[in-house]
């Protein structure tokens, strides 16, 4: 069967409501042919395991609902309130409490703040209430043979999930994951499993799905591999005089201009950062426009998820659970 024709018959069985294609094997089709070839000649798989394997994974059509319906699709004001609450708040300081020893550790030998660490777990897992009800591989092959506008990104995750599988000795068939892919508290995509994932307590696993030590160093560990800069601040709210300012408000996330540059455009800035890169980002509520300036650090958080929502909501519960912390 052709790629795009089981894409098809995926779609209008959601469209029809059928729950009986809700999940449906792989087809023996040319794209799962080049894929099981390619992992046979380049990292020395066996053929025959892995179409047993494959047999036994599934296309899963809800998979394909959720891409289409992303959070980040949502405005700030909307988007700010899923991660905004009492209970995410309280999650985080209660998880600061249980593993207050290793964040500490973790923080003193990488410079990035417990607060920041926990954040992402929060706003990623709820601190490993929900980390996914997916089996990962159902999800990559999914993507990878079903979801043609990303099946190449999809399709290099589900090889390096084969191969993390037999780095870790996992039986693939188990790992549970986000309907991505993602995996364990601080949801990593195989590809940053493999890149960026810490052992901390020295078993010889590493593990982020069961142990909060690991997921905290890992966290870390990916923040210093993306050049967090220790004490370095984040982000700013600011405001502005008159309409010049809108001309800063550029493509990306990435700092780009200077704080010179922004305050000649009417930016208002703390004083120190004048000769700093920084980013000057918009962020609509329901009243008026909130106007940020995103540092380095800043930056570092879109490395683990590029949208500057995400950033924001990090940062801003970052701070929630470190200010509930300090009152308790």
């Amino acid at each position: 069967m052709k790629l795009k024709n089981l894409f098809s018959i995926l779609l209008l069985s959601t469209a029809l409501g059928a729950t009986n294609q809700a999940a449906a094997e792989i087809p023996n089709s040319e794209a799962l042919n080049r894929f099981i070839n390619q992992l046979v000649r380049q990292q020395h798989f066996n053929e025959l395991e892995l179409r047993n394997l494959f047999q036994s994974v599934e296309i899963q059509t809800a998979i394909l609902d959720a891409m289409a319906k992303p959070a980040e699709a949502k405005p700030w004001y909307q988007y700010r309130d899923i991660f905004m609450t009492d209970a995410r708040i309280d999650g985080g300081v209660q998880f600061w409490r249980e593993n207050q020893a290793a964040l500490m550790a973790v923080e003193q030998q990488t410079g990035v703040p417990a607060e920041i660490i926990i954040a992402i777990i929060g706003v990623e897992t709820k601190y490993g209430a929900h980390t996914g009800k997916y089996r990962v591989i159902d999800a990559l092959a999914t993507l990878g043979f079903a979801y043609p506008s990303r099946s190449e990104f999809f399709l290099k995750e589900l090889e390096g999930y084969l191969l993390l599988c037999r780095e870790e000795h996992l039986d693939p068939l188990i790992p549970m994951g986000s309907y991505a892919g993602a995996m364990g508290l601080p949801q990593f995509m195989p590809s940053s499993y493999r890149a960026y994932a810490k052992d901390f307590d020295n078993d010889q696993k590493r593990d982020i799905w069961r142990n909060s030590a690991d997921a905290i160093a890992s966290v870390a560990n990916y923040f210093v591999k993306n050049q967090w800069q220790r004490g370095g601040a984040i982000a700013y709210q600011v405001s502005a005089v008159g309409d010049a300012y809108q001309s800063g408000l550029t493509n990306g996330v990435k700092p780009d201009m200077t704080g010179r540059q922004l305050r000649n455009l009417g930016v208002n800035l703390p004083s120190q950062l004048e000769n700093e890169k920084l980013k000057l980002l918009r962020y609509p509520m329901l009243d008026q426009d909130q106007l940020w300036i995103g540092l380095h650090n800043f930056y570092v958080i879109t490395r683990y998820n590029h949208s500057p929502l995400y950033a924001m909501a990090v940062y801003q519960l970052s701070q929630a659970i470190r200010d509930k912390k300090q009152q308790i």
